[in-house]
């Protein structure tokens, strides 16, 4: 466990149309300069979440038959076009940003497949952790053609202070409980959340459960600009001396700017080792719907194609 503060920074850049990275290294030495131990960003920086100016892609999603034709084009060459690997130029040049700021450096992109990933690289400029997105938005055309994840995995993530172990979600595995429970269960500390979609209370207070029920310090960077914005970190640390504390760490408005998110994970191992929320009383032998491979109405819904999701 880390023996000092840990500060996360949260890159909420706008997605503009200009070289993405140029303004994530900028982005990551301001960060740097601000006494970062991790730059996270939004989510497919190297696209800026864009699927060459089809409408609507912020994830205002919708049902496939409420889209018009002309509205709802494949995007699948389109994602295979704009896909890039782990080990292409984009990702190396952050792997030695990294290495030259001696710091972690949690940067998205869209990987071959396509999936929509994130590569955690740490300041010694080595990927520890890819976790591609598990949660894919099967109804939106914008997310139909990818390719989901199908693990949550952890690493141990060497800091100059110590070691953290951190977990990802992206997007909408937030609104999943299952997502940060399974990184809780894994053994994750902090949990990095790439985001690129509106951010209003009924997310932030998901969001915020989800650090609550899983005693955990999670760390959402979104992207800047109206309906959007309000990046957002919870430490995880829902009670001292038994009264009730506010967990918020830092929330951003909608402007583009470097937010640092500090925080206290001594105390937060102290909290985890005493409290009773996280893996303390479960029942797991009373869970077994939670797997049920089968989706029941009222809740069946289908890819842009008609298909139902892969599961």
């Amino acid at each position: 466990m880390i023996g000092a503060m840990l500060t996360v920074a949260l890159l909420q850049l706008a997605p503009e149309p200009t070289d993405y990275l140029t303004r994530g290294t900028k982005a990551c030495r301001q960060a740097a300069a601000m006494g970062a131990d991790i730059a996270l960003f939004p989510e497919m920086w190297n696209v800026g979440y864009k699927s060459n100016g089809t409408p609507d892609f912020w994830g205002h999603y919708r049902s496939p038959g409420q889209w018009g034709d002309d509205e709802a084009p494949d995007l699948a060459p389109v994602w295979a076009d704009l896909a890039i690997s782990v080990d292409s130029d984009f990702v190396r040049q952050f792997q030695a940003l990294a290495r030259e700021l001696d710091m972690a450096i949690a940067v998205t992109f869209l990987e071959d497949g396509p999936r929509n990933s994130v590569a955690l690289i740490d300041r010694h400029g080595e990927i520890v952790l890819k976790y591609s997105k598990v949660h894919t938005v099967a109804a939106s055309p914008h997310e139909s053609s990818l390719v989901p994840g199908d693990e949550f995995p952890v690493a141990t993530l060497d800091t100059r202070n110590g070691e953290v172990v951190v977990g990802a979600m992206i997007c909408y595995d937030r609104e999943f409980p299952e997502s940060a429970r399974a990184l809780m269960l894994a053994g994750a500390e902090l949990i990095l959340t790439p985001n690129a979609c509106d951010i209003e209370i009924n997310r932030l207070s998901q969001f915020r459960a989800r650090a609550f029920e899983n005693m955990v310090a999670v760390a959402m960077a979104n992207y800047a600009g109206p309906w959007m914005g309000h990046s957002v970190a919870y430490d995880g640390i829902a009670f001292t001396d038994d009264d009730s504390r506010d967990m918020l760490v830092v929330e951003a408005g909608e402007r583009e700017g470097i937010y640092p998110a500090v925080f206290d994970l001594d105390a937060l191992a102290e909290y985890r080792g005493q409290e009773i929320h996280g893996d303390s009383f479960r029942r797991p032998s009373a869970y077994g719907s939670l797997v049920y491979p089968a989706v029941r109405e009222p809740f069946v819904r289908v890819d842009r194609d008609g298909r139902l999701p892969r599961r």
